[in-house]
């Protein structure tokens, strides 16, 4: 019998978007110059210092991903021929030394297995080894693999030295604690579809402090649309055509988590990062992370299971999303989000596509394993 199919978005972006999100995207599209758009405009980057917790910095929005925002951050710091070191443990740091290497950055490359997290102490030693570094390059959350960093300590760091502070949180944004200024945080990129709970579309890139201006003033680096000097002149609009019904999106998603509050947002993906884990270790499965964040959860997969066509069989015939491995990871790993606007039942859903799955290529469990732990662990944990 064919069921009419629902479909479930569990992985680390695209995320699902509210529907009062969406609606707010459909109203009628206002020219971008007028007074009218630019004061939605400035409402909303204004309350965008909200989600990067900085009242000292700005933050702008590009029409873009975030890798739009990663290569921005690079154009408008940097100099052909500067140092800058970089955190490369998985993809997502692969995607910072690319960048800095097609802009002729000589990159100091920290390089870790998949799946471990740089510490503080082996950024301290690089900056040592290279004082005349400008920048250092980190992933708050990498993506590939589940692993969140310890910025805060990372932070304290880099402080006190000449090199500013960058680090990715396109995934990590409102899914872990990130404090920009009490951490003292240089520049923070990020993007609209992952925790923000837009679609696709905007790129943004906070800064903050007179190390990173200054930088932004020096760098030669060839730039146009990303100049960051000609959207600082230009604030509260922007030099070139922006996203206008995302801006209208972006400003009511910003309402809803203020509504929320940051700290209530940042407990709810703790608690279904934590429920995730659970499930995972009563099916009999490891993680690869041994820093496991609360952004994507990472699933070592048994030989005798593909990666590749278990998310197949999930998505096709269960109508569940979730997200493969990459790279060297391929049909070795699952990744289940807990990211954006997901709940319990969101996570219960991806567990039970999982499970059918599993038991169709042959898995041996005890059917309803990890969908116990997850009841037992949201009675607990989700009372009043």
């Amino acid at each position: 019998m064919n069921f009419l199919k629902k479909f479930y978005l569990v992985a680390p972006g695209p995320t699902p978007v509210p529907h009062e999100v969406l609606l707010e995207g459909a109203n009628e599209t206002i020219h971008h110059r007028t007074p009218q758009f630019i004061n939605i405009m400035k409402e909303a980057m204004e309350g965008a210092k909200y989600l990067f917790q900085t009242t000292e910095g700005e933050v702008y929005a590009f029409v873009s991903s975030g890798t739009g925002a990663m290569e921005a951050a690079v154009q408008n710091l940097l100099s052909a021929g500067d140092k800058a070191i970089v955190v490369v443990a998985g993809k997502f740091g692969e995607r910072w030394r690319d960048i800095l290497k097609a802009f002729g950055i000589n990159t100091i490359e920290i390089e870790l297995e998949w799946g471990e997290a740089v510490r503080p102490e082996d950024i301290k030693k690089a900056l040592e080894e290279n004082p005349d570094a400008k920048a250092v390059f980190t992933t708050h959350s990498e993506t590939s693999t589940g692993t969140v960093i310890d910025l805060e300590r990372i932070a304290r760091v880099v402080k006190d030295t000449d090199a500013v502070l960058v680090t990715d949180a396109v995934s990590s944004l409102l899914a872990e604690p990130l404090k920009m200024d009490e951490w003292g945080i240089d520049v923070v990129v990020s993007g609209s579809q992952k925790g923000v709970m837009l679609p696709p579309g905007l790129g943004f890139l906070a800064i903050r402090g007179e190390k990173a201006w200054k930088l932004v003033e020096q760098s030669t680096l060839p730039k146009y649309y990303f100049d960051l000097k000609a959207y600082k002149k230009k604030a509260p609009e922007n030099p070139y055509t922006p996203a206008v019904n995302h801006i209208y999106m972006l400003k009511k998603a910003i309402d809803m988590i203020k509504e929320e509050g940051i700290e209530n947002v940042w407990e709810r993906h703790r608690v279904l990062g934590e429920a995730t884990r659970k499930a995972v270790k009563a099916l009999g499965f490891e993680l690869l992370s041994k820093r496991p964040g609360n952004v994507v959860t990472a699933v070592k997969l048994p030989e005798s299971i593909d990666g590749t066509k278990l998310t197949k069989i999930m998505r096709d015939k269960y109508g569940v999303t979730i997200a493969g491995g990459q790279a060297h990871l391929k049909g070795k790993i699952i990744r289940i989000a807990h990211l954006g606007y997901m709940g319990p039942f969101d996570t219960i859903a991806a567990f039970s596509s999982l499970e059918l799955a599993l038991k169709e290529l042959g898995y041996k469990f005890e059917l309803g394993a990890s969908l116990k732990a997850l009841q037992e662990y949201f009675a607990e944990n989700l009372k009043g």
